[in-house]
């Protein structure tokens, strides 16, 4: 079980709120594609970006969805970025008019990757952290860079003690 050391900051995301940001995202978004202000394509960045890219797609009403698969954390530790699985690149081409979604920026190591595959597309993240957020062009939040987010999807409902007092 992971014991957070006593500088790290934890920030817990529900679905509710992940629904909310992803929505507000999508407004963000809306009209901003280059065909007259539509998207051709959403491509979402395994796993963390599929969620969030769902909703932009439902918001956008973008009905070409496809995934890239990056990965470069194991567990909580970040390594070099790999790409496990592409998109169509007969789809997405150099990315003009694609909307690349993930659930968040931290380093920029996986978005380096993705901007090497489609440097055209517009990269966009619910949550951005300070050192690499320049790598995204929208983003709805901004979390220090020593907060680690933790996702619904990496949560069970359960009693937490509180940050300080009994």
């Amino acid at each position: 079980m992971y014991e957070p050391l006593p500088h790290e900051k934890g920030f817990h995301v529900s679905w509710d709120q992940l629904h909310r940001d992803a929505r507000a995202l999508a407004w963000r978004l809306d009209g901003k594609g280059p065909d007259d202000g539509a998207w051709r394509a959403v491509v979402a960045i395994t796993r963390g970006g599929m969620a969030p890219a769902m909703i932009v797609a439902r918001e956008l009403d973008v009905r070409t969805v496809d995934t890239i698969s990056v990965k470069s954390y194991d567990h909580q530790t970040q390594g070099a970025a790999q790409i496990l699985k592409s998109p169509d690149m007969q789809i997405v081409g150099d990315g003009t008019g694609v909307l690349v979604i993930d659930d968040l920026v931290d380093t920029g190591r996986t978005l380096d990757v993705v901007r090497a595959h489609m440097p055209n597309a517009h990269i966009a993240t619910v949550y951005a952290k300070p050192m690499a957020k320049d790598r995204v062009q929208t983003f709805v939040t901004e979390v220090s860079q020593d907060t680690w987010i933790f996702f619904p999807w990496d949560l069970a409902l359960q009693y937490v003690q509180p940050y300080r007092g009994k």
